[in-house]
Order: structure tokens, then sequence, then C-alpha cells
């Protein structure tokens, strides 16, 4: 099962990175943001996964260094940062600040995920109980995000009109809605698993088989 969630990790990264998503990204507000949700909602958990509690997990030797309320706040100041006009200008057009962005966004999107799901320790149960606030917090910045994307009557960003027959407003909302329906809900069922997992006792059950 580890080998799969690396491996559709790892397929993720490389559509996101090596298809045709970047060079879409400097024409369409929409297709910057599924190189953003790809790599942080759909890799970085993909691939937290598959090495958490395994011989690859960072967690279970360096535990204070992976911090899910911390790691959440980090997160919370790189998507926010990277979503400001100048930044987000900067990125669409220079591949280098692009290259920067989506490995900020990779390795605060990773950190997260494996303070959220890694580790098996005695420590695990509070782990997964600061997991839940780090995951749901990130759940809400991005839900808040997204929905003013979606929301705003006018474009935020210097896209080109006419991408895919939209208008840089219609394909602004495109992007916030992405956001919202992908991005949003990818944190909140993370939250909501772990959630299911303490109720069940699912890290000290891992601790004894260990």
């Amino acid at each position: 099962m580890r080998h799969a969630l690396l491996l559709l990790g790892l397929v993720t990264l490389a559509l996101v990175w090596l298809g045709p998503l970047p060079e879409l990204a400097g024409r369409a507000f929409s297709a910057h943001m599924l190189m953003h949700i790809g790599v942080v909602a759909v890799a970085a958990p993909l691939l937290a996964l598959g090495v958490a509690g395994g011989p690859l997990d960072p967690v279970s030797r360096a535990p204070r260094l992976f911090a899910p309320i911390q790691a959440s706040v980090l997160e919370l100041v790189v998507v926010w940062a990277w979503h400001a006009p100048a930044l987000h200008h900067a990125a669409r057009n220079a591949t280098p600040v692009l290259i920067a962005e989506q490995g900020m966004f990779f390795a605060a999107g990773l950190l997260l995920w494996l303070s959220a799901f890694g580790g098996n320790t005695v420590t695990g149960k509070n782990r997964s109980a600061a997991g839940v606030v780090g995951l749901l917090l990130t759940a809400m910045h991005m839900t808040l995000l997204g929905a003013l994307l979606a929301l705003s009557p006018r474009p935020l960003y210097a896209h080109v009109e006419g991408f895919l027959g939209l208008t840089a407003t219609d394909d602004q909302h495109l992007g916030g809605a992405i956001m919202l329906l992908i991005g949003g809900l990818s944190y909140l069922l993370g939250g909501l698993w772990l959630t299911v997992r303490l109720l069940r006792g699912g890290p000290l059950k891992l601790e004894q088989q260990a």
C-alpha cells in the first residue's frame, strides 16, 4: 500500500510539473491553481501517507521538527504570500520564480502532512490530535482564500482574456472553485480521518503492534 501511495504521489508531481500546466499557468489562473492544489493537496498527502510509519518516515527520527500546528501556520504564510498579486505575477512570468513558488508549496505541504500522519511513538495520540487541528486550520484558510477568489467581482490578477473562452474574472472564479473543492476538501478529509483514528484509539494500537 505504501508503495502504491508513493508511486501515485510521484506520478502526480510529474503530471503537475512536467505536463502542460506550467506553460498554461502563464495564461490561465485556473491552470496555475491546478498546479498549486495538485502539489499541496494531492501529491503531498499521497507521499506523506506513503512513508508514514515506515522506514522512510522522518518524523520517527526527528519528531520535534514536525509540529502539526506550526507547520499549518507556515503553510498559511507560504500560500497567502504567493497569492499576493506581485508574487503571483512574478511566478507566472519567470520560470525561476515559478520553480521557487512550487518548491515552497511542496515543502510546506509535505511538512504539514508528514507532521499530521507521520511518527509512531508514545506521543502518537497527541500528535494525531495536533494534526487534526493543523489540517482543519488549513482547510479553513484554504476555504477562505478560495471563496475570496471565487466570489471576487473583478480579477485580482492580470491573466489573459479568452482562455477556454473564459473572461479573466471567470477564469479566476474557476481557480477559486478548484481551491475550494479540491484543496479545502483534501485537508478537511485528512482532519476527519485523523479524528476517526483518534476516537478508535488508532495510534495506541499501532504502538502496541510495534
